[in-house]
């Protein structure tokens, strides 16, 4: 032998720089903390992987609990107030949804009036089901879909006319939003959709449309405790994935296991809610400091693509995109193939900045300026909102207003077709019309949204300006 000496030579970090060897092993008395160490690394590692889930999970909570919505409701965003909750809305479009256990409903049926929607179902993952509306097989025709759980049959003698969609998961998300910018259309088509059991479809219960009507809500994930509490209550009626069984190995050791109550002791409370909070640490580094192959959209800018994810099924070649998927659901809320269209004038595409032009994390106590080059690639309409990044949400300032776009009638347009959107917290000399506020104290970031992104987007012969500080007011 070379030696005796068969202690590890490499510092250990954090809780392992105080454990204490017997030779070339960790003496009795520090086997606990290495535990504890590594119980702390299958929080962290499970923080990430859960992210989707908990998210879809927490949203339910507020549907059902806040709102008073059942299985056989529909809830709609319309205004700001009501959007404030919710993960990197947009402001611009209304949002109308609900979550449904197929255990509970049976086969469910969705329909979906002929018109301008886009949406679908998508599990509790956020993986998409399947597309609806203009996106999807009826092409804004309209239809009846009939959604079945894993491993479900379709209902003996079904007709012909309904189309059938497997989920991937006993938890769903149905939503849609409307794509007619003339509210009394909108408004019909909202009203014209309908969901219930198939069971039950001789005699329907009415679908009821909900509304938030002012109450707060909070749809990003919890912190702390209550976000294992979260995971601990939707595992207890979701499937397993064979490609999770190693990271529930892990919530066992954590105290989460199916049919079993959530009960942590002190110790393991603590090391569960020293792991959310690293976890989401990680989390923010994963998503506002993106090291993805997807990187910046034009070398010379900090615009980035946001959803890094691709495809809704979450693989890569050769690996499942863990971390791509934990980037895209911390700062957002769903996935669809029509987010990353490459089809000139269908679907959208998003461009996410973190930072300013210099490489600076975006202050809301500061000025900035943003330059919208004309003839922006865009059929239906673009839109640049501000997010607050403890959040994700849209931002709450005084001035309730979080983005600027092109439907908006009072923005200012320069003689050359370009427009200059301006973000700080106060207005700038040349008035709000093309403004949004931000909070002194706060971070926060912004997506640039194309609504049928079109060629010179796709192609990246159009380039938009980088978000840029401005010198310190008088």
């Amino acid at each position: 032998m070379a030696g005796d000496d068969t202690t590890p030579k490499v510092g250990l970090p954090g809780r392992l720089a105080g454990v204490e060897f017997d030779g070339e092993l960790p003496a009795r008395t520090s086997v606990a903390v290495v535990f504890d160490e590594l119980d702390y690394q299958f929080a962290c590692q499970a923080y990430l992987w859960a992210l989707p889930l908990v998210s879809y999970a927490q949203w339910k909570t507020q549907h059902y609990d806040v709102f008073g919505a059942t299985s056989s409701d529909l809830v709609r965003y319309l205004s700001y107030q009501d959007r404030l909750g919710l993960i990197t809305a947009n402001a611009t479009t209304p949002y109308i949804l609900n979550f449904f256990d197929l255990a509970e409903t049976g086969p469910l049926v969705v329909e979906l009036p002929a018109g301008p929607t886009a949406g679908g179902v998508s599990d509790f993952w956020q993986r998409e089901v399947g597309a609806m509306g203009e996106m999807g097989p009826d092409h804004g025709e309209g239809g009846k879909y009939v959604i079945l759980a894993p491993g479900v049959d379709a209902p003996d003698g079904i007709e012909a006319d309904y189309r059938t969609l497997r989920s991937s998961g006993v938890n769903i998300m149905f939503g849609f939003r409307t794509l007619d910018p003339d509210p009394a259309r909108a408004d019909a088509l909202v009203h014209a959709v309908r969901i219930h059991p198939y069971a039950d479809r001789a005699d329907p219960r009415p679908t009821r449309i909900v509304s938030p009507d002012g109450r707060p809500w909070t749809g990003d994930q919890p912190r702390g405790l209550d976000y294992w509490r979260r995971l601990h209550e939707i595992y207890q009626s979701e499937i397993v994935d064979e490609r999770d069984r190693f990271y529930l190995a892990m919530l066992k050791q954590l105290g989460i296991e199916k049919g079993k109550p959530f009960a942590p002791d002190a110790r393991l409370q603590g090391i569960l809610e020293q792991g959310a909070a690293a976890g989401e640490l990680m989390a923010q580094a994963n998503t506002f400091a993106k090291r993805f192959e997807q990187g910046s959209y034009w070398p010379d800018r900090a615009w980035e693509q946001a959803i890094v994810l691709d495809d809704s099924a979450q693989r890569g070649e050769g690996y499942d995109e863990l971390l791509e998927r934990a980037s895209w659901f911390y700062e957002a809320v769903s996935f669809s193939e029509a987010m990353k269209s490459t089809t000139p004038g269908v679907g959208q595409a998003y461009l996410g900045s973190y930072t300013d032009a210099a490489g600076e994390w975006l202050d809301g106590g500061r000025d900035y300026t943003l330059h919208v080059p004309a003839e922006v690639p865009a059929k239906l309409f673009w839109s640049a909102t501000v997010y607050d990044v403890t959040t994700r949400c849209l931002i709450d300032n005084e001035q309730q207003r979080g983005d600027r776009g092109s439907r908006d009638e009072e923005l200012v347009v320069n003689e050359d077709g370009s427009v200059d959107l301006y973000f700080g917290p106060s207005a700038p000399a040349s008035g709000e019309a093309n403004w949004v506020q931000t909070i002194p104290g706060r971070h926060w970031f912004s997506y640039f949204r194309f609504y049928g992104p079109l060629e010179p987007y796709l192609d990246r012969s159009w380039k938009l300006g980088d978000i840029t500080a401005v010198e310190a007011r008088s």
